[in-house]
């Protein structure tokens, strides 16, 4: 195609491929350059020269003039003169990507301490470009999803929908200061993931101002060999870390690639990982959540008829799926990649049999997973690059495990009671009334025969007097009286007898 135009000379005919490939991204825009950040963690699909170009995209974006910079934080921060708030400020960035450029400074805090930050600045003029791809991206997608045979399966419009809402949050950096908040209140004291301070008086929508961290980059294989990092604890914990904001907290940082995180100088025999750049976060729904740490233990215990069954109920698959044959098709793609490290287990063939049960089995992809599933995609590959042995689902399934524990064990069920008691006991002097409408409403509706009437409300009375004795079961057992301990035992077994009957 490129003959075709060829009176258009080729100023790269001596540039290497992965040059290329990195030039014609940063040529393209912010959409392309996520797009070579993604592919620079996998280096066990492209070649590694190409890999290692593409990993300038994470930090050395060509950045825009420092004089720019500072004007932009002038105005943002309605100052006359810069040095009116920082003491001191580097005009030469520290690192500059897709979307933002970072400076470092200094501050003189309230208490006369001199302190290191980091200013992020929006690039100027990024936004129109953003919106003018997004609008191409939303084009193509409609086409493909008219024409191409997958392209109901794939649903295109829809990842793309989502695709745009996650990108123009990124474009807020009051956003990405609250994420990190987010992010740093749930890590508290962790010996695994530390999160940069946020100044958010000093934050705009297009300038943020964070503490100076001080880390090796993880992608640095050398330097943390060097200082001596126990990089099969650092694998394991970037595993852990993942699930922990997946499963237990339901919010994760989705945009980890190498340039964005670093592992501390400190303690190298006990690594703590860094994370920056909280602008896109990923939220998943109770259910999602619920499906998924199912679906993950099942495929732990290569229980495959099980993943096939939850595939099914979740609706990831047609109902009239055959589960069987779906089975059958996911020990075929699963099997063989268990109880082997991630060095010997070939993702790209795993990928395209993936592709192929996927379009075989109708699978359609889920918008709401595509963050969760990129972010697996950076977690899988940095595991693979620090620590090649690392075996990834020895590593998660302890921990999945004890997280479906806690939410479906008695104890989780007793903290759900709790949780709700404030709600039922503000309810509960309603009951009586809302029993006697319901009564009422079923009498008047009814065009049966009063007794065939009174028989069809049995179970609705012996259900409302269940539920009411449980609620007020659970106020009493709360109660640390002995009265009222006796109290919720009479009421449990009251709710007990009148569930009994319901049943009958």
């Amino acid at each position: 195609m490129r003959l075709c135009f060829f009176w258009i000379r080729n100023h790269h005919a001596e540039t290497p491929a992965g040059q290329k490939l990195r030039l014609a991204l940063e040529h393209l825009g912010p959409v392309w350059i996520k797009f070579g950040q993604m592919l620079s963690t996998r280096q066990d699909l492209l070649p590694v020269d190409v890999a290692q170009e593409l990993a300038l995209l994470q930090d050395k974006v060509p950045p825009f003039e420092g004089a720019l910079a500072k004007q932009i934080i002038e105005t943002a921060l309605g100052l006359n003169d810069i040095s009116e708030c920082f003491s001191e400020f580097d005009s030469t960035p520290l690192a500059s990507a897709s979307i933002a450029q970072v400076h470092s400074a200094k501050i003189i805090t309230a208490n006369g301490q001199v302190e290191e930050i980091v200013i992020k600045v929006i690039r100027p003029d990024i936004e129109p470009i953003i919106h003018s791809d997004l609008y191409l991206m939303q084009d193509l997608a409609k086409l493909a999803s008219q024409f191409l045979p997958d392209g109901k399966r794939l649903r295109p419009v829809e990842v793309i929908k989502e695709y745009r809402k996650t990108l123009l949050d990124e474009l807020d950096l009051m956003r990405e200061g609250a994420n990190a908040i987010q992010l740093k209140r749930n890590f508290e004291n962790s010996e695994a993931l530390y999160i940069p301070y946020i100044y958010s008086d000093l934050s705009r929508k297009n300038v943020l101002v964070m503490e100076r961290i001080y880390g090796i980059p993880v992608s640095d294989l050398t330097a943390l060999k060097a200082q001596g990092t126990n990089l099969e604890l650092l694998a394991e914990r970037g595993v852990q870390v993942f699930f922990t904001q997946v499963f237990r907290d339901s919010f994760f940082h989705a945009d980890m690639h190498p340039g964005n995180i670093f592992v501390s100088y400190n303690t190298p025999h006990n690594p703590q990982y860094i994370g920056i750049d909280c602008g896109i976060v990923g939220t998943l729904n109770k259910e999602d959540k619920r499906y998924l740490a199912e679906n993950f233990i099942a495929f732990f215990n290569r229980d495959y008829r099980k993943v096939a069954e939850l595939h099914v109920d979740s609706g990831w698959v047609p109902a009239e799926t055959n589960v069987e044959e779906f089975e059958f098709a996911i020990r075929t793609v699963c099997e063989p990649i268990f109880q082997k490290p991630l060095a010997e287990i070939s993702f790209g063939h795993v990928l395209v049999n993936l592709f192929n049960t996927a379009r075989r089995f109708n699978m359609q992809v889920q918008p709401q997973l595509v963050l969760l599933q990129k972010t697996l995609l950076y977690v899988e590959g940095l595991g693979r690059q620090l620590y090649p042995q690392l075996d990834l689902w020895k590593t998660a399934k302890p921990f999945l495990e004890q997280w479906v524990k806690d939410q479906v064990g008695p104890m989780a069920v007793l903290k759900n009671i709790q949780a709700n008691l404030p709600f039922w006991g503000e309810k509960l002097p309603e009951l009586p009334d809302l029993i006697y409408n319901s009564l009422k409403n079923q009498h008047k509706n009814a065009n049966q025969p009063i007794i065939r009437n009174e028989i069809e409300l049995k179970p609705l009375l012996l259900g409302l007097l269940a539920c009411s004795s449980l609620v007020i079961a659970s106020i009493f057992y709360v109660s640390a009286n002995q009265p009222f301990a006796i109290g919720s035992f009479i009421f449990a077994a009251i709710c007990f007898v009148c569930a009994w009957n319901k049943a009958k």
